[in-house]
């Protein structure tokens, strides 16, 4: 027997047991969505995340700074150490899904599947605890919030997450996105760069307020800030290499109070999305230009600030090709894909992979019957994922924490 692989029966039952075990899983799910939490403290969600580990041979501690949950799973021998992430922050966003166990709050909803995330590293905490006299090492479940706004996994690094008693640290991490753009229980992977950067924009365009009967007479800043929008996208075609990705996205506008007064002030807020150091400073410099010269054009004026949020997240190539293995011999070769393009999308988990060695891989949850098109995805205030998926999500993250505490590399 090859000693890289894990025996495929084995493997194979850990995809078994994990099925056996979503009915629960499916019930810690469903309650974090009836009740979403936003933000860095979650204490409904953190309580809920508490009495699912109880009577779990786990050592469990909670932040200090938010709401985070960290347990840790040590083995019946020593080893090394790897890290298994979940979220748990959801939107402010309003649910019309129409489901029975919809959001029961007006303004916040698990629409990034932030809510199956946690499930399933619940039902990973159950399925190694089941293991642990076999395993050699340990396993650091971290439980996360404040994902949406960039600061929960940076807050949990800065109180010890990655550290270990022994002084070790933590060697290895791994986590799962779900997505409804791929078929529900695949999995895609992919080496290096996996999502992007992400930085805000914070546009306002100052001009004269007047009388909207007399606009030669005021300096609409509104006509201005729809001008800068429009070059924004033009200077993104006309100036950055397609095959090095750039997304502007203009998300929020806000100018005015009523239908007969011409505002002094328009702003503009989104994010740019970029993949590559070099290309993320070229685009901020364009931002400042395009944004400052259309108003200068139309007499007004721009300022600007362009906040760094997301690094861009970089798969480690060996690891990624140790998870994909693993997914293989857990799921079957049919499951398992190559993730072609990088996701566009920010992940602050992005800030553990700086520090440690590991991979983000990507789940499909896309409700069966429902076509590819025009789906509804994350962040979508409709968006339904399929909760079959989570059994194999739990058995990929059990299966690449017992191939990577064995010691197993790809051949």
């Amino acid at each position: 027997m090859n000693a890289d692989v894990e025996p495929a029966g084995r493997q194979a039952g850990l995809l078994h047991q994990a099925r056996l075990l979503l009915p629960g899983i499916v019930a810690v799910r469903r309650a974090l969505h009836r009740h979403p939490e936003v933000g860095a403290h979650l204490p409904h969600t953190r309580g809920k995340v508490l009495d699912a580990l109880a009577g779990l041979p786990l050592t469990v501690t909670t932040g200090r700074r938010t709401g985070s949950v960290t347990a840790t799973l040590d083995g019946a021998r020593p080893g090394r150490t790897i890290l298994l992430r979940g979220d748990m922050d959801a939107l402010p966003l309003t649910e019309d899904t129409g489901l029975e166990y919809a959001s029961r709050l007006p303004d916040a909803m698990h629409a990034c599947g932030h809510d199956l995330h946690t499930a399933m590293l619940v039902g990973a905490c159950r399925l190694l605890a089941a293991r642990r006299d076999e395993i050699a090492g340990r396993v650091v479940f971290m439980f996360q919030p404040a994902e949406e706004s960039g600061t929960g996994a940076a807050d949990m690094i800065d109180e010890g997450v990655l550290d270990t008693a022994d002084g070790t640290g933590v060697d290895a991490a791994f986590a799962l996105h779900v997505t409804t753009r791929f078929a529900s229980g695949t999995v895609h992977l992919r080496p290096g760069p996996t999502y992007a950067a992400a930085d805000l924009i914070h546009i306002t365009v100052r001009g004269r307020g007047g009388h909207a009967s007399a606009p030669h007479l005021a300096l609409d800043p509104i006509p201005v800030a729809c001008a800068i929008v429009g070059a924004l996208q033009t200077m993104v075609t006309r100036t950055v290499d397609v095959f090095d990705p750039v997304v502007i996205t203009i998300a929020r506008i806000l100018a005015g109070t009523t239908t007969n007064i011409i505002p002094a002030t328009a702003e503009l807020h989104g994010t740019f999305r970029t993949l590559t150091p070099a290309t993320r400073r070229a685009v901020r410099a364009r931002i400042e230009r395009t944004a400052r010269h259309i108003a200068a054009a139309h007499g007004a004026e721009a300022e600007v600030t362009l906040t760094e949020s997301f690094p861009p997240l970089l798969s480690d190539p060996d690891f990624t090709e140790a998870a994909r293995r693993a997914a293989t011999a857990v799921l079957g070769p049919e499951a398992v894909h190559h993730l072609a393009d990088p996701v566009m999308g920010a992940e602050d988990f992005a800030h553990v992979l700086q520090r440690v060695p590991g991979t983000m891989a990507v789940l499909g949850a896309r409700p069966p019957g429902v076509p590819a098109e025009g789906a509804p995805d994350c962040h979508c205030d409709r968006v339904v994922f399929d909760e079959d998926a989570m059994a194999a999500g739990t058995a990929l993250h059990a299966a690449v924490a017992l191939c990577h505490l064995a010691g197993r590399r790809p051949a």
